[in-house]
């Protein structure tokens, strides 16, 4: 039986949510039970060894100049959002994302550091925007993949055990498995599931004990792996958010690819997006998996987003050549070059809250 096949789900009750799914294009697997992308082939990483030694002997990434600008959350607005959406950034990918009454995280990770083997790896610069203590009850988790800096064992374990109960994770094909086996409470099947997978194209028609949303994940082109021996063997993507007054879309990790013009197509013209703009030197290595600030403001632009907030950087020191500080100075060279304003594709403070409504341009 094909992954696919296996997490089709039927009508699900889900802490105060009733899910309808509808059909959906699977995504593919080689003959390993290997997920592929559609355009491209990222079975296999490039030159990892090469790179690593170039950044030994080049003592890369430099220091920043300035630490990634902080401010003290606004407690008094995460318990009473404002607007048809309001969002807060945690810093790195992670936010919170509060609209029609839900409270929704994207990629939450509160480890110190971004690694399977601390306190070796990548490590946090700056403490999370939230702390954890203050973050309203969670209704969803929306997890975009696998990888260290966007899935954190002790973060997920946490809010599974909230107080009020769990929430449900949105994960993609595979990363339930994983729930599963290390999450107590994790439920992935039965009438009560509180972890739901997905596939590309799949649609959940989500009605709340608030405001009903409808629910995408969509493909973008990555890969998956928490350890040398499981690669691409779960799924990654985007998640695109709809309601009545407001769509949102996370674009999780990405390169550049026909995926996005994929997504422009079938589901462009959001009211707001996180797009990454970090994580991407050196290009030999980053470019089939991580855009840049350059190719982000060409993705704000093609899949015709009204507004753009960038992810994805300042957060975790090491996870790639560019300084932290670099991706704001690069993603302003490029807003000019495309005469895009800072209003339309925003950069957030780590704490930073700030609130839309739909339509807003």
């Amino acid at each position: 039986m094909r992954m696919n096949q296996h997490y089709r789900c039927t009508t699900l009750a889900l802490v105060g949510l009733l899910l309808a799914p509808t059909s959906f294009a699977a995504s593919t697997q080689d003959s390993d039970g290997r997920f592929l992308n559609r355009y491209a082939d990222l079975s296999r990483s490039q030159n990892f060894l090469h790179w690593q030694w170039d950044r030994i002997t080049q003592g890369l990434p430099k220091p920043p100049n300035k630490a990634t600008p902080q401010m003290a959350v606004n407690s008094s607005r995460l318990n009473n959002p404002q607007g048809d959406a309001q969002v807060t950034w945690i810093g790195h990918s992670s936010l919170l994302y509060q609209s029609g009454g839900n409270n929704f995280l994207f990629d939450p990770v509160y480890a110190e550091y971004a690694s399977p083997v601390p306190p070796l790896g990548p490590k946090r610069a700056q403490d999370p925007g939230i702390p954890f203590a203050h973050l309203p009850h969670i209704d969803a988790v929306f997890i975009s993949h696998n990888h260290y800096d966007h899935l954190d064992l002790d973060t997920v374990r946490r809010l599974a055990q909230q107080a009020g109960g769990s929430p449900v994770f949105y994960v993609p094909l595979g990363v339930d498995l994983w729930f599963a086996e290390n999450v107590l409470g994790a439920r992935i099947g039965g009438p009560d599931p509180n972890v739901v997978a997905m596939d590309w194209d799949e649609v959940q028609q989500v009605v709340s004990k608030s405001t009903p949303f409808t629910l995408k994940f969509l493909a973008v082109q990555h890969w998956s792996a928490r350890s040398p021996f499981d690669r691409n063997k779960t799924l990654w993507g985007s998640w695109l958010v709809e309601q009545p007054n407001f769509r949102f879309w996370f674009a999780g990790d990405l390169a550049y690819s026909p995926d996005i013009e994929d997504i422009a197509k079938t589901h462009g013209g959001f009211d707001l997006a996180a797009i990454p703009i970090g994580v991407y030197d050196p290009r030999w290595f980053m470019k089939r998996a991580h855009i840049d600030p350059h190719e982000a403001i060409e993705t704000f632009k093609t899949v015709k987003a009204k507004r753009a907030i960038g992810i994805h950087w300042g957060t975790f020191d090491g996870l790639s050549d560019e300084s932290l500080d670099q991706p704001p100075v690069a993603l302003d060279l490029a807003r000019k070059a495309a005469n895009v304003s800072p209003d339309e594709f925003m950069l957030f403070s780590i704490g930073e809250t700030r609130s839309f409504s739909g339509g807003q341009r």
